[in-house]
């Protein structure tokens, strides 16, 4: 068993434990290339076919090229998603620097549909190496009522042991991809032939490395059109993945205040 073998193995039984453990479960579907993997895994975690509903948090705000690709692969895929509009940047912290106010309608979307479809589970595609605050999740992470998070007061994860069962009022995060890495997202999107929206390839000297919304989202430089070019300069790169991330560059603690208060 190759590296890849065993990361696609650890994620198939986190999607399995969780669906088996957790009623009224639903997957967040970002469309950039974590969460497409973690589709592809779900594909293969449950023959084919996902047993669950898939979200995407529509802010009205991202790639045209990104819309394109959602209502393809929704439809290719056989997905059940669901596509609600978030709640309007006048519902956010006005305290936020204005790029996390942005991204801070996502934790709004979501706390909508957790109410609106009774979730008690939701899947997301982070990765522990993406970002400092990510490091500190578990794979089954408790969330209070309202979203909060305390990444002080995380529950222990022996040998592949998850706690599903909180009190009520409880719903729990399952990250199935935070073993994985940057390039080990992409290795096995290259090994599986997954599809991925077209900006992260490059154009005229520019890539996305990381997709979100249009005004908050910017492109890195890089010769990079394929994918065994983005394997060969992630290897080689210092720059952060989300170093076109507008939200990254706000205040110091921006976006652990986002995580705290329910962010993905």
């Amino acid at each position: 068993m190759d590296n890849l073998d065993a990361l696609e193995a650890q994620s198939v039984y986190i999607l399995r434990e969780a669906y088996s453990r957790i009623d009224r479960l639903a997957m967040l579907w970002s469309l950039g290339k974590d969460s497409n993997v973690m589709i592809w895994l779900a594909k293969r975690a449950f023959l084919g076919r996902i047993p669950f509903p898939v979200m995407h948090l529509d802010t009205g705000l991202e790639f045209p090229e990104t819309y394109e690709f959602r209502d393809r692969y929704a439809k290719e895929w056989g997905l059940e998603l669901i596509a609600d509009d978030c709640p309007p940047i006048e519902a956010v912290d006005p305290s936020l620097p204005p790029a996390s106010r942005l991204a801070a309608r996502k934790t709004l979307g979501l706390k909508q549909a957790l109410e609106r479809y009774s979730l008690n589970g939701v899947i997301a595609g982070i990765r522990r190496d993406e970002q400092a605050t990510r490091a500190k999740e578990r794979v089954f992470s408790p969330r209070a009522a309202d979203g909060q998070w305390d990444f002080r007061d995380q529950p222990p994860e022996f040998w592949d042991q998850y706690n599903a069962d909180y009190p009520p009022g409880t719903h729990v995060r399952v990250h199935p991809l935070l073993h994985w890495t940057e390039v080990d997202i992409w290795r096995y999107i290259q090994r599986e032939s997954i599809p991925v929206v077209p900006l992260y390839f490059a154009r005229e000297g520019q890539r996305y490395r990381s997709l979100g919304e249009i005004g908050i989202t910017f492109p890195i430089n890089s010769q990079a059109g394929d994918i065994p070019s983005i394997i060969r300069e992630l290897e080689t790169t210092r720059e952060p993945e989300r170093a076109g991330r507008a939200m990254d560059h706000d205040s110091e603690d921006a976006f652990e205040r986002l995580r705290v208060g329910g962010y993905m």
